[in-house]
């Protein structure tokens, strides 16, 4: 991919540099215990802000500032990153109402190694939650902007941008041809060896289908909901081993992601939501897969002091009353050892 644009093919965002990020669905943790991995239920369907299709008189002029895309999603439902599809190596920050997902400091426009304030791809395959450190991270959980329940809320004590934000540095272009000139002979082997985290198989397939403290006044903008998080789970978020000179000091490309509610997206876009999420103990019940990753190479970043304490949404929306049912060891496997029209930037 060429250029400054970032692009939707099918409900993958496609930054320059050859980053792919697309979200993927899936049953929300116990905000108890530690956990696998929750499985993928297909990818959220993604749309620009400018797309023509639109309703426009039903987009918040906020929105149309900000430009970037928009996805729906339920009360309490939880969601994953996949960086599957990934075609070169990239610095990408990821930001939760412009708080870093990574580090727990504001979402800022250079990389930073102490802390560090990005994900090191390919090797990071996903990004569940926010880093806690210590080979977890707390589970993406979506929550509505004014109760003070979010990442942005808590940390920064006022809720202003909800959403997600994603930043790209590709490697210098000396380094990024000598990269390119090694991956010819490993790349049939590469392909060979890719393995995925179900939820519709390598990159390119179709998703498998879903089943049937308070901010300060007036700091509620119109951005319809934020992250907050929920559960545990076993997830390393990688230290990069390259040296922060190998990457580019201006990023190549990003975007604003807008997470809107069901009843806003058919308001807005005229396509039906996603049906509600699957109802994680009968998927457990049914025996199917949870999954473990690890890599014996990689080193897991240190807790990020900033999101330790964040708290999880239960403790402003009440508890959790949906049952849960534990998987079985059986049940859970062990992984590892055409663009569209550019989506319009805007002022964030």
């Amino acid at each position: 991919m060429t250029g400054t644009a970032v692009r939707i093919d099918g409900n993958t965002l496609r930054l320059p540099g050859g980053v792919a990020v697309r979200f993927v669905r899936t049953l929300r943790l116990p905000e108890s215990g530690t956990h696998p991995l929750p499985p993928g239920l297909g990818e959220f369907p993604v749309r620009r802000i400018a797309d023509p299709a639109n309703n426009a008189d039903t987009v918040p002029e906020e929105w149309r500032a900000r430009g970037g895309v928009m996805l729906p999603v339920y009360l309490r439902e939880a969601m994953w990153l996949s960086f599957a599809g990934t075609t070169e190596p990239a610095a990408l920050q990821v930001g939760v109402g412009k708080v870093c997902a990574v580090s727990g400091k504001p979402f800022g426009d250079r990389l930073s190694r102490d802390p560090q304030n990005y994900l090191a791809l390919p090797r990071q395959p996903w990004l569940d939650g926010i880093n806690s450190g210590k080979g977890t991270v707390r589970q993406f959980v979506a929550v509505p902007l004014g109760l003070g329940a979010t990442v942005e809320g808590q940390v920064t004590g006022e809720e202003v941008w909800g959403g997600v934000q994603l930043r790209s540095f590709p490697l210098r272009e000396d380094l990024l041809a000598e990269w390119r000139e090694e991956q010819r002979a490993l790349e049939r082997a590469r392909r060979a060896g890719e393995r995925t985290r179900g939820y519709g198989g390598p990159p390119g397939a179709p998703a498998m289908a879903a089943p049937g403290a308070a901010p300060a006044p007036g700091a509620r903008s119109s951005a319809a909901m934020g992250l907050g998080v929920g559960g545990s789970m076993r997830q390393e978020v990688y230290r990069d081993d390259r040296p922060l000179t190998h990457w580019s000091e201006e990023p190549s490309g990003r975007v604003f992601v807008h997470l809107v509610t069901p009843p806003q997206w058919r308001h807005i876009t005229g396509e039906a939501p996603p049906p509600s999420p699957v109802d994680r103990a009968a998927y457990t019940r049914a025996g199917l897969p949870w999954y473990d990753y690890y890599d014996q190479d990689a080193e897991d970043l240190a807790p990020a002091d900033a999101l330790e304490s964040v708290k999880p949404v239960g403790d402003w929306l009440g508890d959790d009353h949906e049952p849960w049912q534990a998987p079985s060891p059986a049940q859970v496997t062990q992984l590892k050892d055409a663009p569209g029209l550019p989506v319009e930037d805007g002022e964030w």
